[in-house]
């Protein structure tokens, strides 16, 4: 699940220590890690998109990173809106990260979700996800990644980023470090989750006997979705400004993330999102 729902999937856990968790350039670890994660945020996010109504969420996340570059993953969500099972979705990973030159770093993941028949998250229908990225660090870090996600539907999605790292200070004279890591990313893709998505959700709401919301990109008369969901579009603006506090071992974070989506989001064609995560890694 790419953005593992926006997770950021399991920050800092490629590098070889929590206290250096934004230096995405960082040659791979000389030693095996296992780092643990929490995280809460206020509103399930793909792509700078959401569902029809907020899906606040906790997740329990764990790494294991190799020497060689090699690392699984896997992660947990509880809607905290779902009265029914413990576990609202999982997901498991692996991935292999290396240096192509001091400067230049490559990723290539695989991940599958594992989502309930009548799941609410928007991006239910992609439950595989392939995935490739660069990332090459000078004065910033800048980046592309790109996005194979299919299972029900296929879809691709290229996103291009750039980010800067601000040390903060100190509070422990040199054992701790706070910083702020604000970036700004544009995502394009095509959109053939969403289709699924209305088609679902019309026929939950059926079954139970509820009213059919109008929902964005939908002709009201029809409740069908166009064939704009084929096509490679922009989809959305993200500001993210995450501020942590980074031990040896730990690290806490609070970000929060501005999305502006374009009038080619079927999800909500030129609305703004605000999403708030709060998480801490713990690295043995």
């Amino acid at each position: 699940m790419r953005y593992a729902l926006m997770l950021v999937f399991l920050i800092g856990m490629h590098c070889g220590s929590v206290y250096a968790q934004t230096d995405t350039t960082e040659a791979p670890s000389k030693k095996v890690t296992f780092t643990i994660g929490a995280l809460y945020t206020n509103n399930a996010n793909y792509y700078g998109q959401t569902a029809e109504k907020a899906m606040p969420y906790v997740a329990t996340a764990a790494n294991v990173q190799f020497r060689s570059g090699f690392y699984l993953t896997g992660t947990a969500y509880r809607l905290l809106s779902d009265s029914g099972t413990f576990v609202s979705a999982s997901s498991a990973g692996a991935g292999f990260d290396f240096p192509i030159g001091k400067k230049l770093k490559a990723d290539l993941s695989y991940s599958h979700t594992f989502y309930p028949a009548d799941s609410r998250f928007l991006q239910a229908a992609n439950s595989d996800n392939a995935s490739v990225s660069l990332k090459y660090k000078y004065w910033m870090t800048t980046g592309v990644n790109a996005d194979y996600a299919f299972g029900k539907r296929n879809d691709m999605f290229v996103t291009l980023s750039t980010e800067k790292q601000i040390s903060l200070g100190s509070f422990a004279k040199g054992k701790d470090l706070i910083t702020l890591t604000p970036s700004v990313d544009a995502v394009a893709g095509t959109q053939h989750f969403y289709q699924t998505y209305v088609q679902e959700r019309i026929s939950q709401l059926s079954k139970l006997g509820l009213p059919i919301p109008i929902l964005p990109g939908v002709p009201a008369n029809s409740q069908t979705v166009t064939e704009e969901s084929t096509r490679f579009d922009l989809l959305s603006y993200n500001l993210r400004v995450p501020l942590a506090y980074n031990r040896s071992h730990y690290m806490l974070q609070v970000e929060y993330q501005l999305s502006v989506l374009s009038d080619n989001a079927l999800s909500g064609a030129g609305t703004n999102h605000s999403f708030v995560n709060c998480s801490f890694y713990y690295q043995f």
